[in-house]
């Protein structure tokens, strides 16, 4: 009898295109209704609803009810890590959905990875803070350094409070358009909330993009160099 984790399981629950498109859509970290996602899916509301039950009981999802609707979003950050990883790896193997028009330059430049900011604009950050010494790896893990400490603090982010999460503070993710890494964790996610606190970003809300204004991406630069 074999032992250990059924990932056939997971990976079949994933597998399903509808469902794959359910959580594609999800990771832009939007909670999402069933009638939402039934269109993401391109299919009913009563087979949508069916899917989502499966998701839900594989432990992919959260589901909460709001008034009369109920929403769903990805059940943690491991959820969103296995998907993009999965997504890197399609990528990389070809297996791209072509959808022509204007917003595909736009996510790859920069988008939503679930909470934190991947495309072109995520790994440049994450390049420029290995570049400038304020992250560092040790074997496999991401570690913040003293400098990047007090960068961080700087920007007014309250490293203090991240530290009180659950959720690791520095995590590489690899993006699935550029094929590097960007910066995931709790760290990931408040450097896109400050970027959008500082009005220097903003989410499309039909969308994953994310546009930066003019200010916003001539300051991102400035402390983001490329490398």
């Amino acid at each position: 009898m074999k032992e250990g984790p059924d990932i056939a399981h997971v990976a079949a629950l994933i597998g399903d295109p509808a469902r794959a498109n359910m959580l594609t859509a999800l990771m832009g970290g939007k909670a999402l209704t069933v009638s939402e996602l039934a269109e993401e899916a391109g299919v009913t509301i009563q087979t949508a609803s069916s899917h989502l039950s499966k998701l839900d009981g594989g432990g992919l999802l959260r589901p909460r009810k709001q008034g009369r609707h109920k929403y769903f979003s990805l059940a943690n950050d491991d959820v969103a890590h296995v998907l993009e990883g999965l997504m890197g790896l399609a990528a990389g193997s070809g297996r791209l959905r072509k959808r022509t028009g204007p917003k595909d330059a736009a996510l790859r430049q920069a988008r939503v990875c679930y909470n934190h900011l991947a495309g072109e604009l995520g790994t440049q950050m994450f390049d420029s803070l290995i570049m400038q010494g304020h992250l560092v790896f040790d074997g496999d893990d991401l570690h913040l350094t003293r400098s990047g400490q007090a960068f961080v603090t700087e920007l007014g982010i309250d490293l203090a409070e991240l530290r009180k999460n659950k959720s690791t503070l520095c995590r590489e993710c690899l993006d699935w358009s550029e094929r590097r890494s960007h910066l995931a964790g709790s760290l990931g996610r408040a450097f896109l909330s400050r970027f959008e606190g500082l009005s220097w970003a903003k989410r499309d809300q039909t969308t994953r993009v994310i546009s930066f204004s003019a200010n916003g991406i001539a300051e991102f630069k400035r402390l983001f160099p490329a490398v």
